[in-house]
């Protein structure tokens, strides 16, 4: 089954304790498409400049990433400045440039319009509304937002989340967009503007999974050293929907085998800047590191 997966591609600048990057290939559709294709085919749609290098482009085909949907427009690639301290827990914007990212306005391929499953990564909710309105009998839709959208469009976005299946947000927006701060209540006051499943995401604390009957917590796995953790929601979120897609069923125990792929996805993203870890990331890797973590947690 493939993923439609509409969002942003985009040129990082990034600082760490351990060095700095400047002009990466970075953006929400980016790690997304690089995780999401280990396990299925991936159709992009995100518009860069005519600045975008050739060589990116040129990967994302490597790779078997569809980007019929990657319209170039004339101006400058969306850019994005930002600095990480040595708890890498979140990042410091220097600088933000959206450039030709502005005036997005997705345009679905005819090829695309049939995808059964959708991500609409972090992008404005009135965006995602529209995406939505352009994809033909979808069997699961999902989105992610931010805090800046829950501020500034918080009407739009609550009702755009009647059409979801599953919510993506941190521990931190989620208390925004309830009101809560006890993340059980947060989540019962969420569902009540219409998704059908939430997924938390806590960073080096794991995730968590919320039904309305059930809810399932997951811990990070261990790493020794992370490099840059720019991009791992967008990665988590690149292997649940990959692993789902795969999948008959989309009950409970599925979704939090997916939850588990998803976080092992996103341990190995912030091993490296950028994507280049996920784009050397082979099958075997991903299996070896899953029978790790079923040793971390087991008991």
């Amino acid at each position: 089954m493939s993923i439609l997966v509409v969002g942003s591609v985009a040129l990082d600048t990034i600082k760490t304790p351990h060095s700095r990057c400047e002009e990466v290939l970075g953006g929400s559709a980016t790690f997304f498409s690089f995780s999401a294709r280990l396990f299925g085919q991936v159709n992009l749609v995100a518009v860069v400049g005519r600045d975008f290098p050739a060589r990116y482009l040129k990967l994302f085909k490597e790779k078997g990433i569809d980007i019929a949907g990657l319209e170039a427009a004339g101006g400058e690639t969306f850019r994005w400045e930002g600095e990480y301290e040595w708890d890498f827990n979140s990042a410091k914007t220097i600088a933000t440039h959206l450039n030709v990212f502005s005036d997005f306005n997705p345009k679905i391929p005819a090829q695309y319009r049939h995808s059964k499953y959708v991500f609409l990564a972090n992008i404005d909710p009135e965006i995602q509304e529209r995406v939505l309105k352009q994809v033909i009998r979808p069997k699961l839709v999902a989105c992610d937002t931010m805090n800046h959208w829950i501020e500034s469009k918080k009407k739009q976005l609550t009702r755009f989340l009647k059409k979801v299946d599953i919510l993506f947000l941190n521990d931190g927006e989620a208390r925004q967009l309830s009101g809560e701060n006890n993340l059980l209540r947060a989540a019962k006051a969420i569902f009540k503007f219409g998704p059908k499943r939430i997924i938390i995401k806590k960073g080096e604390h794991g995730a968590m999974l919320f039904s309305k009957n059930s809810v399932f917590c997951v811990p990070a796995f261990l790493l020794e050293e992370v490099y840059d953790p720019t991009g791992a929601g967008d990665t988590f979120a690149g292997g649940v929907m990959g692993y789902l897609a795969n999948q008959k069923n989309l009950n409970d125990d599925v979704l939090r085998r997916a939850i588990v792929h998803g976080n092992i996805m996103a341990t190995f993203a912030v091993e490296d800047f950028g994507p280049w870890r996920l784009v050397s990331l082979t099958k075997p890797e991903i299996e070896k590191r899953l029978k790790e973590f079923k040793r971390l947690t087991y008991f």
